[in-house]
């Protein structure tokens, strides 16, 4: 299968971006992955056509999807194309990283304030920064109503409108409202009291009884609110929205009793999907192999739920589980792939421009070199900060022919220092 081309010309501005968080970082790109993208069109597609196409303004629509790789395999990187799709879509999104200390899938109260601090809008193009937050999203909404119909009838939307969507929290509905009557009547302590509720942080009730918000964000309610969220932006207008949340694997050490409520929460989610309780949301979780080999078939509920004789693809798009270690393409081409559209981007970020054959053939033996090579780590992540270090030294140093040997000597190189920080920030996901 070809690999699709990017949309849209790449500025430089972000081509700098993306250069600097895959060669820095080792991150993915926070705008333009569209650019760097190879080898998972397939999954991509069905998503978009299957999924994202047909949630759209559904009010009984949503779907849940795991989606498996090894550490490094890709799950970041495949999470911010969905991302990337689901914007297209016009739907709101946001991308959770859970890890047992800051936000574990057992603690409903930080999930939910995650999906609410970093839920995001479409960006209005690339390049430029997204309105990020639930409670900035809402104060862009109720001016995007002010200047679409006045502030008279924008109030009266929110009352009559806003404040009567089918929610299953009444203090979340109450909240969302109020809170956006108060920002167009400039009512800053009304504001000021119902944000911090809004994005899941501790807020005496005493203080919020008074506003008409019965109900605290606690464990009981963390995945209530969490739906309701999801009801809400619906009941608004919105297109839909997209969750995706990526399970780090030192999440696999969480204790027993953690785990069995990470798998009850799952399993709920699973069940809930399809019906109205969660309208136009597709809900995405990211998780390494032994998730599915070590944890699942433990809980019989959640392990019967997933279980399909083969994962999504064009003959199962129903499929409950994405393998990202089935891609479009066989390891050297992905790799070469890759290289060559990192090769663009840093011509574009820099200025420089490469002798067409010199960096084609040292990009190939690079890519062949790196998949002959098997590492604990993803040979996919060392590539890609190999290479963008390559090209660096090709335009400081002048361009060489990349022999064998030396092939060899800078993957050693970096796979000594990818075993150095095994236990740091994860690299780029791709």
């Amino acid at each position: 299968m070809t690999t699709k081309e990017p949309q849209g010309k790449l500025q430089p501005e972000l081509a700098q971006h993306i250069i600097m968080r895959a060669g820095e970082s080792g991150q993915p790109p926070e705008q333009g992955i569209s650019h760097l993208n190879v080898g998972n069109d397939s999954y991509l597609t069905i998503l978009d056509r299957e999924y994202l196409t047909r949630l759209k303004h559904n009010p009984r629509g949503s779907s849940f999807k795991l989606v498996q790789g090894y550490y490094g395999g890709g799950k970041t990187h495949f999470l911010y194309c969905v991302r990337d799709l689901a914007w297209k879509h016009g739907f709101l999104t946001a991308l959770v990283n859970l890890s047992p200390r800051e936000c574990p899938y057992d603690d409903p109260v930080k999930v939910y304030a995650a999906v609410a601090v970093n839920l995001c809008s479409p960006p209005m193009e690339e390049g430029i920064e997204p309105t990020r937050g639930l409670t900035d999203i809402l104060r862009d909404l109720a001016d995007d109503r002010v200047t679409a119909m006045g502030e008279e009838r924008a109030l009266h939307w929110i009352s009559r409108t806003a404040a009567r969507v089918s929610a299953e929290s009444h203090s979340f509905r109450k909240a969302a409202a109020s809170f956006m009557t108060a920002y167009l009547k400039g009512d800053e302590p009304r504001e000021a009291a119902l944000e911090p509720w809004l994005l899941g942080e501790p807020v005496p009730q005493s203080e919020t009884r008074s506003l008409g918000v019965f109900e605290a964000i606690e464990p009981a309610t963390g995945f209530k609110m969490l739906r309701s969220l999801s009801q809400v932006i619906s009941g608004y207008g919105f297109p839909g929205m997209a969750l995706l949340f990526d399970e780090v694997d030192r999440n696999l050490s969480l204790t027993s009793r953690k785990m069995m409520a990470v798998g009850d929460n799952l399993r709920q989610v699973v069940d809930l999907c399809g019906q109205a309780r969660l309208p136009s949301t597709l809900f995405l979780y990211a998780v390494p192999p032994e998730f599915l080999r070590n944890v699942v078939p433990e809980y019989p509920a959640l392990d019967q739920r997933l279980k399909s004789p083969v994962p999504l693809g064009e003959r199962s798009p129903q499929a409950a589980v994405i393998d990202l270690e089935h891609l479009d393409l066989d390891p050297a081409e992905l790799l070469d792939r890759m290289g060559e559209r990192l090769l663009h981007i840093f011509e574009t970020a820099t200025g420089w421009r490469g002798d067409a054959k010199i960096q084609a053939h040292s990009r190939k033996l690079l890519a062949e070199t790196m998949a002959a090579y098997t590492f604990e780590v993803s040979h996919r992540r060392l590539f890609v900060k190999t290479y963008v270090d390559f090209l660096y030294g090709q335009r400081n140093d002048g361009e060489t022919p990349l022999s064998p040997e030396e092939a060899g000597g800078l993957i050693q190189g970096g796979y000594t220092l990818l075993e150095q920080t095994a236990d740091e920030e994860e690299f780029l996901d791709v």
